[in-house]
């Protein structure tokens, strides 16, 4: 099942607090990247960030959810209506994640 474009929306609007969030279509899915940094994405309407000890930190009852068969485990994120939560979120992750690769 593909994520919609409305969720994806919804997803971009939470995080609106944040400068430099995007993303890319990829597979009927939505990679999110932070000032650059892959930093999760939506898969089957489900928001997914990568697993760093912030996020386990800030969220540690969270489920583990594969985003689609044989990819890592990322940690679903159930708290999306809350915008300061996001955002305070992605910046801890920002921190762990490594650079951008250069193309």
């Amino acid at each position: 099942m593909a994520s919609s474009k409305e969720y994806l929306e919804f997803i971009l609007e939470q995080l609106s607090e944040l400068d430099d969030i995007s993303y890319r279509a990829m597979m009927g899915e939505y990679i999110i990247y932070y000032r650059g940094k892959v930093v999760g994405g939506i898969y089957d309407d489900r928001f997914l960030v990568k697993l760093t000890k912030s996020a386990v930190a800030m969220m540690p009852d969270a489920d583990m959810e594969l985003p689609y068969d044989g990819a890592k485990e990322m940690i679903l994120v159930d708290n999306v209506e809350d915008k300061e939560f996001l955002r305070d979120l992605l910046e801890a992750l920002y921190g762990e994640l490594p650079a951008p690769k250069k193309k």
